[in-house]
């Protein structure tokens, strides 16, 4: 009977569950927005993280170590992203005296004829005056094209000499595969960068104080000036910026700069923090694709995955401890001791994958100076290197400097001296050539004795009877 009524219980409990089940969800506020699909960090069946871009780059800018790479020295078109380099001359352009951040210039017909109406600006009109700060809201946030030619004309009188500047500039940076031919990245064949100088030219821009507050504004409102009302500016950079979308939202992004055109795809420049940790990424050739209903622009969603792979993948190690004893060297010309042991210049500190083991992955590859050295050594004296690698991958190079002191013997150092000098070729030749000339000293001795003995052996003369002096008669 109790048996009976628990199965009753049981299936009536069932069939309401069943029942409300529907009418939850039907209650539930539909979302104002599609959510953004989760996805993976892509991965290829060699097991290898990929970014769906033309090229990819991620750094730690603190210690400038590369957590990723991809086609980060092919030569693309940058689009907007250009304005980094145009801002960093401005930046420095202020620096010099040349400007300030106050100073009011005035658009110029040329400035303005020079780019298509329908491309990106704010519309700035002939004559219309700004600040260069304002200007730089315009460039860094609404990616406004003739923003670039105004301070570009200011700067350098016309926005030829600025390009050459441009140019001139990449270079001085190590910017191997770049050329410039206008402030503001509008298509050209011979307008060209890469993801390594991009790098290279935000680290340079990075330096400037005023860079980063610019870069990582979400909203500035311009004010009124002579020809326009006030000019609300929102950031083109929607890791930072929910005033079109929330879909991108990356917690701890900081900006840089956006850009695309039909010819370079959506290319992003940004950075990210996380803790005590950086991350800068660029990315190149994105596409724009569409997912059922939602579109997304790759570019967001691929530099959001590799921040997210360079946070979650990566976490710094200590390879090398600066007072780990590492080997030790032999020292000769000591009574205290014939071994000094060897420890780092410095520790060495990397970012490596959290699967890497610093002790069982990372081969240490000592090289020293000499098997041996000679008393006295001196702490800290240079005995060597050690370079830590995996595969062809070398986390660093450092010297192997010497534990203590070793003193010097001098007994040990007259030993040494005398058996040098015994053992000296010159030595045995004039040894040799003294013993020849002594031995032959004593032959000719021995001859002059046997010679003289021999003289001195011959019969006397003969004299006559009385043994007086016979002479002549007369």
């Amino acid at each position: 009977m109790k048996i009976r009524r628990f199965y009753a219980l049981f299936f009536s409990l069932l069939i309401l569950l069943s029942l409300s089940a529907p009418a939850l969800a039907a209650g539930q506020e539909p979302a104002t927005e599609p959510e953004i699909p989760a996805e993976e960090p892509e991965v290829e069946d060699d097991g290898i993280f990929r970014v769906e871009a033309r090229a990819a780059l991620l750094i730690d800018p603190d210690t400038e170590e590369v957590l990723y790479e991809q086609d980060a020295h092919e030569r693309l078109y940058p689009a907007s992203v250009t304005k980094i380099l145009t801002c960093l001359l401005v930046l420095e352009a202020i620096d010099d005296g040349k400007l300030t951040m106050g100073t009011v210039l005035t658009a110029s017909e040329t400035a303005i004829s020079a780019v298509p109406p329908d491309g990106s600006n704010v519309g700035i009109q002939p004559g219309e005056e700004l600040t260069v700060e304002e200007l730089l809201y315009c460039i860094m946030l609404s990616s406004a094209n003739e923003g670039c030619n105004i301070l570009a004309e200011a700067i350098d009188g016309s926005i030829t000499a600025f390009v050459e500047r441009m140019n001139q500039k990449a270079q001085a940076l190590g910017c191997e595969d770049s050329h410039f031919c206008n402030t503001n990245g509008l298509p050209d064949a011979n307008h060209y960068t890469t993801a390594w100088d991009l790098w290279l030219i935000t680290q340079e821009a990075r330096t400037y104080p005023d860079f980063m507050p610019l870069v990582g504004t979400i909203y500035h409102e311009v004010p009124a000036t002579n020809l326009s009302e006030p000019r609300p500016l929102y950031t083109t950079n929607y890791l930072i910026s929910s005033y079109k979308t929330s879909y991108y939202l990356y917690q701890g992004a900081e900006g840089i700069k956006t850009g695309s055109t039909s010819a370079a795809g959506y290319c992003l420049v940004a950075s990210a923090t996380r803790g005590d940790r950086s991350l800068l990424s660029v990315v190149l050739g994105a596409e724009r694709i569409k997912i059922d209903d939602l579109t997304l622009t790759k570019s967001f969603t691929e530099t959001a995955r590799l921040f997210d792979y360079g946070f979650d993948q990566f976490e710094r190690k200590i390879l090398l401890a600066a007072d780990e004893l590492v080997g030790e060297v032999g020292v000769e010309l000591s009574q205290q001791q014939n071994t000094v042991k060897v420890h780092p210049a410095q520790e060495v500190e990397r970012l490596l994958p959290k699967e890497l083991d610093p002790i069982s992955d990372v081969d240490r590859n000592i090289t020293y100076t000499a098997k041996s050295v000679e008393a006295p050594v001196e702490k800290g004296q240079i005995m060597g290197q050690i370079t830590l690698q995996t595969g062809d991958t070398v986390y660093a190079t450092v010297d192997l400097l010497a534990d203590e002191d070793v003193s010097l013997s001098r007994l040990l150092v007259f030993r040494r001296d005398l058996i040098e000098f015994l053992h000296r070729p010159t030595l045995w030749i004039g040894l040799g050539s003294a013993a020849a000339l002594v031995t032959l000293a004593l032959i000719l001795r021995v001859v002059l004795k046997a010679r003289r003995r021999q003289y001195n052996r011959r019969p006397p003369a003969k004299r006559n009877g009385n043994g007086g002096y016979r002479g002549r008669k007369r």
